[in-house]
């Protein structure tokens, strides 16, 4: 998420009042978590384990529960609880805004689009040409929709990013500050649910079809003309390749990379990064020939047993 203009190190300080390391006038351009932070963003990090990626991330500012050794060219925001003001900065640069109407005054709808009636379209969203949104949708503020787009009935985009800390009063969201993008020629089925990113952009890209009731988490990034079907939940952060297919009721953790043409077979569980170009089936996801394979020779155990025992 970059700011509408720069800021500097002292007046981000000033707005969650904490104590800096770093030049007054230091520049401050963005905000963003740690897999997509640039040069000029702010990222957060409250962990020991995690001090040495952020410090040493592309981040030039970081948000930092402990006073450490600046890295040269960087600079520190001293907090402590950097998960409350990072979100304390999201709620600045992003607050909410109540909406007033169906469709909000702000949003930009191009020629040729049909909005079917009770749908809800946001501050600020973007919708090309000649697309179809059908009954019941709703598009959260910020959204940017391109051209030959459909959306069928019930599908919601731009929700909340599933992202809690953990606290001992309960847990804590990280509030998102991102948008959702959906490129050209892209269909969305009935009933799904596209996830803000958190800082920056959950994006489906040209020609992607998606079933119904699919769900798919903040800060995903799904390639172009992939096919995905019903009931496939894919968590935050994962990177889906061009020309990817995943069939119906398909898990993906997050934080993983599936590669270019591959093919996730129905009920599959894909717990680490698969290779492009090949067929994956099971749980935790195999090659399938080689899993079809170890099925073929489970149902062989009874048998093979009652030969041992004679």
């Amino acid at each position: 998420m970059k700011f509408p203009v720069p800021y500097t190190l002292k007046q981000i300080a000033t707005i969650i009042n904490s104590e800096y390391i770093g030049e007054d006038d230091f520049p401050v351009l963005g905000m963003n978590e740690i897999h997509v932070v640039e040069k000029g963003d702010i990222v957060f990090v409250d962990h020991p384990k995690y001090y040495d990626k952020a410090l040493n991330s592309k981040a030039s500012i970081v948000l930092i529960n402990k006073e450490v050794e600046c890295p040269k060219g960087k600079a520190l925001l001293v907090s402590d609880d950097p998960f409350r003001d990072f979100n304390t900065l999201t709620s600045f640069f992003k607050p909410f805004v109540q909406a007033t109407s169906a469709i909000a005054s702000s949003s930009v709808i191009g020629k040729g689009t049909v909005v079917q009636p009770n749908c809800f379209i946001g501050n600020n969203v973007t919708i090309g040409d000649n697309c179809l949104i059908h009954s019941n949708v709703s598009i959260y503020d910020n959204c940017v929709i391109g051209n030959n787009v459909t959306i069928h009935a019930g599908t919601v985009l731009g929700s909340d990013a599933f992202y809690y800390k953990n606290r001992p009063e309960g847990f804590d969201k990280l509030l998102s500050g991102g948008r959702v993008v959906i490129e050209d020629n892209v269909d969305i089925g009935a009933l799904c649910t596209i996830d803000n990113g958190v800082t920056g952009d959950t994006t489906i890209k040209k020609g992607t079809k998606i079933d119904n009731q699919v769900q798919v988490g903040h800060d995903t990034i799904i390639g172009e003309r992939c096919l995905i079907a019903s009931q496939t939940g894919i968590a935050g952060c994962v990177v889906i390749e061009d020309e990817v297919t995943l069939w119906g009721q398909v898990g993906v953790r997050s934080g993983i990379t599936i590669g270019k043409k591959a093919v996730v077979l129905a009920q599959t569980g894909v717990a680490k990064s698969l290779e492009g170009g090949k067929s994956f089936f099971g749980s935790p996801a195999e090659e399938s020939r080689e899993k079809m394979k170890q099925l073929a020779m489970a149902k062989q155990m009874p048998s093979i047993l009652k030969r041992i025992v004679k």
